[in-house]
């Protein structure tokens, strides 16, 4: 019996001993206690309040699975209530007869000091009741003074008495204003909810508000005396699905062990007190072929009636998964007729399939992957093919789709790994070994990944057939990513093209269903030709992955794709252009939900670099500190690399030179072929290191016998014979960049900035202050303080004799000489682009703002004269402008310039 208490406040006169109800028994006052609310009970205001409110509205309903907490959340606000003005009743099954039902409602109400008159009268016949004392009973209660509040618990035991429904219905009508209906149930009365609804009457509390959160689980547990992690409060809940019952008897068996957090970590369900409740008040009071049914779909995380019926070999699932919802059974509809078992309760019914029929489950998993396959499900499928140990058929079915891609990419990725990883050592053939290798390669295992790939491709089929082409596409795909993490260019552009002749033999919309291939193939592509320093390849495959459809599937390779081509424009001194794409890639990640862990870092990287150039270094630092954050940061060559670079760079703007040195020792590949880009780079920052010591001959060491061969070497150089006295010397290693191709505003500016330098020490101030006007025309449009900055004293000395200048270009003034603007000042305000632009029309709208002529335009990006007007014209429309400069100064205020 549980436990009970009287109504705060004391009870009215009880019912007489030996009073009898209609049909002969004696009335049994234990049902109209309020039930005794424990110490452990969690008051949860978001619940109190609809129940508070209730008292403004005829009917408050209160449905939820057995356990939910329906019974304590009543029971805990009736006690707050003042006395005499609520009676309780726990319903009964016998109740279903309707005098009796009444006699009890009238019995509860004398119990609770709330007395009808007696002329009122009670029910004489069991089995009816007159309407006219119903009549009576709500004309008393629509005169009364007080409101009454008459609560009833467990309603579901009547809940087929239709009977009862329409009489209770009768006095919600004509009671008034003074009664209020509380009614707790699993499933809805057979009263008109519907007109309750439209009329604002009713004050709904579902199974779904019962659920406990994170923050409530935790402190019910804290009430048993455990302190749990955030962490593993949150997995308790989520294991529970927030059940109350389940969280509370996982708490009382927990606190039982040494160890709780690992108690319920791996406790098992099935055996335990949870399953014991299940199973006796959900499963067992089912009839045998409810119960038949959900043993069997509870391999399954969502069901459909015609699935069930595949299971069973019936077809009365449709009805049966219904009732089970109506009577909120732990059984809750998704739309389009698909349901779903609580989690829990599928644990526990799988424990009970086992052990009722054993063997059975692999045969279900078969039957379900068979009938999800002919419904057009086949990711549903996969993991019961799996689970009924066909593994060859469940490798061949990812690669045949082909979509072995879903093993390195999307947010499914993770899922898949952990199911093939139970795929035993024995499973042969060329799909098998396709997914070790996917696994292995996910994992940046090179050797391990290459080694099943070489397996997978001695045993390729060359039928001709769609299978075989399927096969060789996946094969090709996974050498381009084994490329890429060996920084192998040339395997990577073999691969690519064994790819695209394999692609020949699959229709357009099997590709078309697996959008993440190409996405991946191309995004890994481009990173391998980063790395090789052949840009202009990478830019092009880079450009063309980022014009993927945007979807989970493809949301990993776009954000990485946009990231690696604002690098490129980085490297190429256009911080501007960069900073945009990289906030791209960054916004669209966040959109389709990739968590920061799993991104390489590239994106922030770029930001932090952006924001160096502009001398804001509070924003350099935040960024830089979240690229190096994700572990996938050191898988990436070109990012590995120009992380330490950047972290130097930062600490010798802050005056740290010994801890910048330190940081160049993470600049030195692992590769044996470094491409000269990066021996270019790395050498130009360690030589701003000896700069920055004060030993500018070690500087020049380390361009001796070659000399610096991009652009931010040369101004390295420069500034190394400038510092050691060589100013003719400098020009002459600044003059190898003639015929250079354009260069970007961050490099143009440290490069002329460098010449002015030298002009300056030749005794030519005229022509250093023309370079310096130049310099500075370059760097506002970007508010490129950075270059400045990194040239030392020199362009404060300079410019202090030139106050018109500094006028001129107020945006510098304090800032030339260092110290970081602020955020404000380096991140103007930007109003959100009306319609994203592509990264072809992006390439078009940077050269527009460096003033190039549409031929010019043409011949830079290798495309013809008309292909650039129909992306000046798309620039314009997307911008709303009509003219080249309205465009220009459009992109700078929306960041994209």
């Amino acid at each position: 019996m549980r436990d009970v208490r009287p109504h705060p406040g004391g009870e009215g006169p009880r019912s007489p001993a030996a009073a009898h109800a209609p049909d002969g028994h004696p009335v049994l006052t234990a049902r109209f206690a309020v039930p005794a609310v424990p110490d452990v009970f969690v008051r949860r205001p978001r619940l109190v309040e609809p129940l508070a409110a209730g008292l403004h509205h005829p009917l408050t309903l209160v449905t939820g699975p057995a356990g939910a907490g329906k019974t304590l959340l009543l029971a805990d606000w009736v006690g707050s209530l003042r006395p005499r003005t609520a009676a309780w009743l726990t319903v009964e099954q016998e109740d279903s007869a309707p005098g009796v039902f009444w006699a009890y409602v009238l019995h509860a109400l004398r119990h609770h000091g709330i007395p009808p008159p007696p002329h009122i009268g009670s029910p004489a016949d069991p089995g009816e009741v007159d309407r006219p004392l119903l009549a009576r009973l709500a004309d008393w209660l629509d005169h009364r003074d007080t409101p009454v509040v008459l609560v009833l618990d467990a309603f579901d035991r009547v809940a087929g008495c239709t009977e009862v429904a329409q009489e209770l219905e009768f006095l919600l009508d004509h009671a008034g204003p003074a009664l209020h209906l509380m009614i707790t149930s699993r499933t809805e009365p057979l009263l008109p909810l519907h007109r309750h609804r439209a009329a604002g009457g009713l004050v709904d509390i579902r199974g779904a508000d019962l659920v406990f959160r994170a923050e409530e689980t935790a402190e019910l547990t804290a009430r048993h005396g455990l302190a749990l992690s955030t962490g593993c409060a949150d997995a308790l809940t989520e294991r529970t699905g927030g059940w109350a019952a389940g969280v509370r008897l996982c708490a009382l068996a927990a606190r039982q062990e040494e160890d709780p957090e690992g108690f319920l970590e791996h406790f098992e369900p099935g055996h335990s007190t949870v399953a014991d409740f299940l199973l006796a008040e959900v499963l067992t009071a089912q009839p045998a072929e409810t119960q038949d049914l959900l043993l069997r779909i509870s391999i399954l995380d969502e069901t459909h009636p015609a699935l069930a019926d595949a299971l069973t070999g019936r077809d009365d699932a449709a009805p049966i998964l219904a009732d089970l919802h109506r009577a909120n059974a732990f059984v809750a509809p998704l739309g389009h007729d698909w349901y779903r078992v609580h989690p829990l309760f599928a644990e526990i019914l799988r424990v009970h399939l086992r052990t009722r029929h054993p063997g059975l489950e692999p045969e279900l998993h078969r039957a379900a992957a068979r009938w999800l396959r002919g419904a057009g499900l086949p990711d549903q499928a996969l993991p019961h093919t799996a689970a009924a140990g066909d593994w060859e058929q469940a490798a061949a079915e990812l690669v045949g789709r082909p979509a072995i891609g879903r093993l390195l990419t999307g947010l499914d990725a993770a899922r898949l790994a952990d199911l093939f990883a139970g795929m035993p050592p024995d499973v042969s053939g060329p799909a098998a070994d396709l997914v070790r290798a996917a696994r292995e390669l996910a994992r940046h295992d090179v050797d391990r990944g290459l080694g099943h790939l070489r397996r997978a491709e001695e045993a390729l089929p060359d039928d001709g057939t769609r299978a075989a082409a399927a096969v060789q596409l996946s094969g090709a795909l996974l050498r381009v990513v084994a490329a890429r993490l060996a920084g192998s260019a040339d395997m990577a552009e073999a691969a690519a093209k064994a790819a695209a002749d394999a692609r020949e033999g699959l229709p357009a919309e099997c590709l078309d269903d697996s959008p993440e291939l190409s996405a991946l193939l191309l995004t890994e592509l481009g990173t391998a030709q980063l790395w090789a320093g052949r840009f202009d390849a990478a830019r092009a495959a880079l450009s063309a992955a980022a014009e993927a459809p945007e979807g989970p599937l493809t949301a990993m390779p776009r954000h990485e794709a946009l990231a690696r081509l604002a690098l490129v424009d980085l490297l190429h001194g256009r911080p501007g252009p960069a900073g945009s794409r990289a906030r791209e890639a960054v916004a669209g990640a966040e959109r389709a939900g990739v968590p920061a862990a799993a991104r390489s870092g590239t994106a922030d990287l770029v930001l932090s670099a952006a924001a160096l150039d502009r001398a804001d270094l509070r924003t350099a630092r935040t960024h830089l500190a979240r690229a190096a954050s994700p572990s996938a940061a050191s898988r990436d060559a070109a990012t590995t690399v120009e992380l330490a670079l950047l972290r130097c760079r930062v600490l010798l703007v802050e005056g740290d030179v010994r801890a910048a040195r330190r940081a160049l020792d993470g600049a030195a590949p692992a590769a044996a072929d470094v491409p000269p880009w990066v021996v270019d780079r790395v050498a130009a920052v360690r030589a701003a290191v000896h700069l920055a010591e004060g030993d500018p001959a070690a500087a020049a060491r380390m361009f001796a016998g070659r000399g610096a061969r991009d652009p931010e070497g040369l101004v390295v150089e420069a500034r190394a014979h400038l510092a050691a006295g060589g100013a003719d010397r400098a020009l002459r290693v600044l003059d190898r960049l003639t015929g250079a191709r354009s260069l970007g505003p961050a490099t143009a500016a440290r490069v002329l900035l460098a010449r002015a330098q030298a002009l300056d020490a030749t005794g030519d101030p005229a022509g250093a202050e023309r370079l310096v006007r130049k310099a500075l025309s370059v760097a506002r449009p970007h508010l490129l303080r950075g270059p400045f900055t990194e040239a030392g004293p020199w362009p404060r000395r300079f410019l202090a004799h030139r106050p018109e200048l500094l006028r001129a270009h107020d945006w510098l003034v304090g800032r030339a000489g260092g110290g970081a603007p602020s955020a404000a000042a380096g991140e103007p305000a930007r109003a959100p682009a009306p319609e994203q632009l592509s990264a072809r029309e992006r390439d078009v709208l940077e050269r527009l703002a460096q003033l190039m002529s549409t031929e010019d335009i043409a011949a830079d990006l290798h495309l013809s004269v008309n292909t650039v007007k129909t992306h000046l014209k798309s620039v314009y429309r997307k911008l709303a402008a009509t003219r080249r400069g309205e465009a220009v100064r459009r992109a700078r205020e929306l960041g994209l310039l």
